[in-house]
């Protein structure tokens, strides 16, 4: 036997679950019961990978908000969680969509199909990480459950040797993409309630951490005020709703202050909220938050 394929079977997401060996002899609300069971294992083991989080999203927010951009990189499942995040950050804080992006073995046909041998390519890997640019600027992140995944090790290689920050994010106790990060972010949820379906315990806890990183960065870069998303993109009609109820409760105004407000900003969120706190008009509004970096608190902290 191949040894890379006799070692795959040694990992910790490889092995079978003792408390779920009888899964297809259950009720249907026993099974349900047991498979959400496992689920309270996800949550210990991000808490205990929280340190390792804090120094990625330092290092991701310093990079950002120098201009840098984030890059995730996976196949399979975690390569369609990477996606999914990187997706959603412009319509939540107003990020241009190259700032944050996925990068999944296969391309996008591999979002909705499986194509599952170019994971095992070390230089496509490389080869996409050199194709955007990836340089000293930029941080990536590479996602593999199994920890070993050649696609992303490709990735992380090319990436670190450009001068990027690097990171790992894997589900097993020692995974080999860490050799090839500055920070290795471990999430041990161990086998599975389905033997190797990584998609259901370490694909949750991927997603969490993502979330973190993601939401984190974007805080620490001033995209929030309080818990509030006050870069927004007001795209529709359920985002401009929430553009004004955001306004109202920043600023303290009713609807219909919050609405003109708004329509003289351009829709800018942080631009309305610092030009009803302060009294001032957009354009002035505007430039007390590029003094302040962007930063909403500290545009009125300042002024």
């Amino acid at each position: 036997m191949n040894k890379a394929i006799e070692d795959f079977g040694r990992l910790d997401t490889e092995q079978r679950n003792p408390r779920t060996s009888d899964l297809d002899a259950l009720s249907t609300a026993d099974l349900l019961a047991t498979l959400h069971a496992e689920n309270a294992v996800v949550q210990e083991a991000v808490s205990a990978a929280l340190p390792a989080v804090c120094l990625v999203v330092d290092a991701v927010s310093e990079r950002l908000a120098r201009g840098g951009r984030l890059f995730y990189v996976g196949a399979g499942t975690s390569g369609r969680l990477g996606v999914l995040d990187a997706s959603e950050c412009p319509p939540t804080f107003g990020v241009p969509p190259e700032m944050v992006q996925g990068i999944i073995a296969g391309g996008y046909p591999a979002l909705t199909g499986a194509v599952e041998a170019v994971e095992d390519d070390v230089e496509a890997g490389a080869r996409e990480a050199q194709a955007r640019g990836v340089g000293e600027r930029d941080a990536m992140i590479g996602i593999a459950a199994s920890g070993r995944t050649p696609f992303v090790i490709g990735a992380l290689r090319q990436a670190r040797a450009a001068g990027a920050f690097t990171a790992a994010l894997s589900n097993v106790s020692i995974p080999a993409i860490g050799a090839h990060a500055d920070v290795t972010i471990l999430a041990v949820t161990g086998p599975e309630a389905l033997t190797g379906s990584t998609r259901l315990k370490a694909g949750t806890a991927q997603k969490l951490i993502l979330n973190l990183i993601s939401t984190a960065a974007m805080i620490r870069i001033g995209k929030v005020y309080g818990n509030l998303m006050v870069d927004v993109r007001a795209t529709n009609e359920k985002l401009q709703d929430r553009a004004e109820r955001i306004v109202m409760e920043a600023a303290d105004v009713n609807r219909a202050e919050a609405e003109t407000a708004l329509a003289g900003c351009g829709y800018e969120v942080k631009t309305a909220i610092v030009a009803l706190t302060l009294r001032v008009g957009a354009d002035e509004a505007r430039s007390c938050l590029e003094a302040a970096g962007g930063h909403v608190r500290k545009a009125l902290l300042d002024s």
